[in-house]
């Protein structure tokens, strides 16, 4: 039986776009049971692909119930922004940094301490209905992935029916286990800003730092179709350096350099997995199909579809600095984040209700300008579930 995905990949703040993508699809589909058999969430994609997943079976109030969660987040309900705590946290950092050891060994590794999210999460995804939804056939297989601090792997952990099974390459693991708490927060926990999740006793940190192909876990778990959104605007191919009429600087901010690391770590995965994708489905275009099965792993042609922002998500954060916390804007100005430079590192940590809500609603008017195309790509689902398909 075909099998549609959905795939979300992250981008802290960032991710509020898909659920106004999500939004739209949700109205597009008009049906109660969810379109969607597979769900494959990576950072903050984690956190919405396991809260639809839970509501396989009541697709629009799984979608509206996350909204309301989004439409609610202030940056105290994703990390600690009262002044004690991040005085705290930096007089920690300082003395690690300057001491060099001889007050003990260093004990800081983030920069925000993030337990409001862990009691946010805990409070609104009920984990325990997705083995009642495996059992029903509502759903076929689940996924998260995060990147293990000990071995340096990117690890996949999945549930979903009985017959899927582990697999491994050369970077990253799949391993199954019935998806908890501690599996979401390791795979939101961006590097230096969140603090490592400890899962089974080892650390793991945000999924997209060792996850380079982040369609790869739904067509493990037997994805035949995916839409996948993203929260990349695809920007145009720019000059040379020598012929580009940027303006030259003296000096770059660390916001700067920060903002460039976190695009590479959250932003250019699915572009290039999509352009590796479609390598894939040329070549086994060329394959008889009764050749496909005969490998040792079996080929298939996956079609994929792709929602993306119109417009640039980081020039959207610009604004954003003011209304951050005062102790948490003092802070970022030490690094050169205030707006005017910095706006891509604003973007992942801006958990305000004026820029999430302005996400929202570009991802509804962008995946609704996109209605035909939306439509026809769910329409074999309809068909399916109406003719009496599936379980």
């Amino acid at each position: 039986m075909p099998e549609l995905a959905l795939v979300l990949t992250g981008g802290g703040a960032r991710a509020a776009y898909q659920v106004g993508a999500l939004r739209a699809v949700g109205d597009l589909w008009r049906g109660s049971r969810s379109p969607f058999s597979i769900y494959a969430g990576v950072s903050a994609g984690a956190i919405n692909a396991t809260s639809l997943a839970s509501g396989a079976d009541e697709f629009p109030v799984a979608v509206e119930q996350l909204a309301g969660v989004w439409r609610t987040l202030t940056p105290d309900r994703v990390y600690r922004t009262d002044t004690r705590r991040l005085l705290g946290i930096s007089t920690r950092w300082f003395k690690d940094l300057s001491a060099g050891g001889l007050l003990g060994s260093p004990r800081m590794n983030y920069l925000l301490d993030t337990e409001p999210l862990r009691a946010l999460l805990a409070r609104t995804l009920p984990f325990s209905r997705l083995s009642q939804h495996f059992r029903s056939g509502a759903l076929r297989g689940v996924a998260v992935s995060a990147t293990s601090y000990t071995s340096g792997l990117g690890v996949t952990f999945f549930d979903g029916v009985r017959e899927l099974q582990p697999w491994y390459r050369s970077t990253r693991i799949a391993v199954r286990q019935r998806l908890r708490l501690p599996h979401v927060l390791a795979s939101t926990a961006i590097p230096i800003f969140f603090p490592p999740v400890k899962v089974r006793g080892l650390f793991y940190g945000d999924g997209c730092v060792r996850m380079p192909a982040p369609l790869s876990p739904a067509i493990h778990l037997g994805a035949d179709r995916i839409l996948a959104i993203g929260v990349q605007f695809p920007r145009p191919v720019e000059l040379p350096p020598e012929r580009s009429r940027a303006p030259r600087r003296e000096f770059l901010p660390m916001s700067e350099i920060a903002g460039v690391l976190l695009d590479a770590i959250f932003l250019d995965a699915l572009e290039s997995d999509l352009e590796r994708l479609e390598r894939v489905n040329r070549t086994v275009a060329f394959i008889p199909p009764e050749q496909r099965g005969t490998a040792a792993q079996p080929l298939r042609a996956v079609t994929c579809l792709v929602l993306r922002p119109s417009q640039d998500l980081g020039t959207l954060a610009a604004d954003q600095y003011t209304r951050f916390p005062r102790m948490l804007r003092y802070l970022l100005k030490g690094i050169g984040a205030t707006g005017e430079t910095g706006a891509e590192l604003l973007s992942y940590l801006a958990f305000e209700p004026e820029y999430v809500n302005r996400l929202m609603e570009l991802g509804y008017a962008d995946t609704m300008r996109r209605r035909v195309e939306v439509q026809a790509f769910l329409e074999p689902e309809r068909e399916r579930l109406a003719s009496g398909g599936g379980p």
